[in-house]
């Protein structure tokens, strides 16, 4: 896989994009402007690669769009060596984002291909510290939590009970909730059995389902 000088203008352009559309997190920013995005999907669309636009990535996942993914990243306010669980491998493309910021990613798919690929690929383009289960992500890793972040990248009917619980005092997760649309939330650990609730917005994901698929 090449990352040519063409690529990299087409992620400075992208950068420019994202910024025009509100994304002013700097490290966010950088994060995307290093990491090529045209290694996570079919070669097909290598040349679509630094739209602003989610692709199909198989087993009826896609990656999901770069504003969606720096919008999260951004409310996710990450630092280096926070301990990050991300539910939703998918392509491994967030998990990259966030490993570059310095986080300590353990991150969950539940198709069992996708996380086979997962597994080899981001390895291979530099990415090993990165922890990938498979799993379901509803009950998330009880045996690693807490986590001072969770994100979730797929449309949730409901806050899982069990990621609520994972999420340490003074942590915050990022989760998409509801049905056909969903509502950005960012929830706030303040306390044992406090949490603080901030909807931001409407966006539309992928689904959130329970259970594993072989």
């Amino acid at each position: 896989m090449e990352d040519t000088y063409r690529h990299k203008g087409m992620r400075r352009r992208l950068v420019e994009t994202l910024r025009k559309k509100g994304i002013k997190d700097e490290k966010v920013l950088e994060a995307i402007a290093a990491l090529p995005r045209h290694f996570f999907l079919d070669k097909a669309f290598e040349d679509h690669a630094y739209q602003d636009k989610a692709f199909p990535i198989g087993s009826d996942q896609t990656i999901s769009q770069p504003y969606t993914v720096a919008h999260m990243t951004e409310l996710l306010e990450v630092s280096k060596r926070q301990k990050v669980l991300e539910v939703g491998t998918g392509s491994g493309y967030q998990a990259c984002i966030l490993a570059h910021l310095g986080a300590r990613v353990y991150t969950i798919e539940r198709q069992k291909e996708l996380y086979e690929l997962a597994k080899t690929f981001l390895p291979a383009i530099g990415y090993p510290q990165i922890r990938l289960f498979y799993r379901d992500g509803y009950k998330g890793l009880p045996e690693y939590a807490p986590f001072e972040r969770i994100i979730v990248t797929a449309g949730a009917p409901y806050v899982p009970d069990a990621l609520r619980e994972q999420l340490s005092v003074g942590g915050v997760m990022v989760i998409p909730v509801g049905e056909e649309e969903q509502t950005m939330y960012r929830i706030r650990r303040i306390a044992a059995n406090l949490y603080e609730d901030e909807p931001l917005g409407p966006f539309r994901f992928v689904p959130f389902v329970e259970g594993l698929n072989e």
